[in-house]
């Protein structure tokens, strides 16, 4: 972890300055989670390759574009990175709607449906945890949009690197559901997510800080496979 005083000014504040001492006795266990996220990362990648080219012959043969979808989140201490998923929609999507994505989104393509059921389209992000700019278990990476909304509590998940998986992706797997239920009522997705789903989120990303452990990580990996 960086010095407290090296953490940029727009995270330091006195909620933030509260986990980052919880973290920060924890220095051990982070290096082990950094080095747990090197070795499986390699492992799955060379394991999987088999896998990749399938699925990406079934994209490049389902619709135009490229096969991988790159787009800036952010991560640890507020750093922008691009993040790696199997493209599951049409190309330039981003452009014909909201960053949301919902249940029968029309931009959504045949073979992206199938993929996104079973989470597949995730899978290219295990580069991204070998080179460090993200991690197994974390706070799913943002797009700066939805970070700029962040309270000064939550800032504090800013303090780890994002994550694949989590807990709060565990308990909000149903989150499309959620949505189109307050879209049935008139709200706009931006607005359902920036104000009922991403703080609910947050209180699951806030504990698992509280709580970190590789133990815990290792439970959180499971469950999210069953």
């Amino acid at each position: 972890m960086k010095n407290w005083n090296d953490i940029p000014e727009n995270l330091k504040n006195e909620k933030v300055k509260e986990y980052y001492d919880i973290l920060n006795s924890k220095k051990i266990s982070l290096i082990l989670k950094r080095l747990f996220d090197i070795i499986l990362s390699l492992i799955l990648l060379i394991v999987l390759s088999p896998f990749f080219l399938i699925m990406i012959i079934a994209i490049k043969l389902d619709s135009k574009g490229p096969v991988f979808f790159k787009q800036e989140r952010i991560t640890q201490y507020g750093r922008i990175f691009k993040i790696f998923k199997f493209r599951t929609m049409v190309q330039d999507a981003e452009k014909k709607g909201s960053l949301v994505t919902i249940g029968e989104d029309p931009r959504i393509t045949r073979v992206g449906k199938r993929i996104r059921k079973c989470r597949l389209d995730e899978f290219p992000q295990l580069i991204n945890v070998l080179i460090g700019d993200m991690s197994f278990v974390g706070t799913r990476p943002e797009v700066k949009k939805y970070v700029d909304k962040y309270t000064d509590d939550m800032k504090a998940t800013l303090l780890m690197r994002a994550g694949i998986t989590s807990r709060a992706s565990i308990e909000y797997k149903n989150e499309d559901e959620i949505i189109t239920e307050y879209l049935n009522k008139g709200e706009k997705v931006d607005d359902i997510y920036i104000n009922r789903v991403l703080p609910e989120k947050m209180k699951w990303n806030l504990e698992y800080i509280k709580k970190f452990n590789i133990l815990e990580d290792l439970k959180i990996c499971v469950k999210t496979v069953f």
